[in-house]
């Protein structure tokens, strides 16, 4: 199994999720009002405040062979709005 972590604008979440549902995900979680830093960006509390640094972090938990329609599906979204994505192994307890 793996886990795939999706971290985009909040903005784009609907657009994200749709993507997702078309790639017949098993399901998802989301989190959004996300925050942080990245190589580029710095985020100031009045931008947490106001939502404009706000992120969303959705993770998916699949099959392997799930992973290239997902990326064919995302990549779009993640190319021209940002967002990074990042899959690993998953072991279930």
């Amino acid at each position: 199994m793996k886990r795939l972590d999706l971290i985009f604008s909040e903005r784009e979440l609907n657009t994200m999720l749709k993507s997702l549902e078309e790639s017949n995900v098993p399901g998802y979680t989301v989190m959004k009002h996300v925050t942080g830093r990245g190589p580029e960006t710095i985020v100031f509390e009045e931008m947490e405040f106001t939502g404009l640094g706000a992120n969303a972090h959705v993770i998916v938990f699949c099959d392997k062979e799930l992973l290239e329609t997902i990326k064919k599906n995302i990549s779009p979204i993640l190319n021209y709005y940002g967002g990074v994505a990042y899959v690993s192994d998953a072991t279930p307890l």
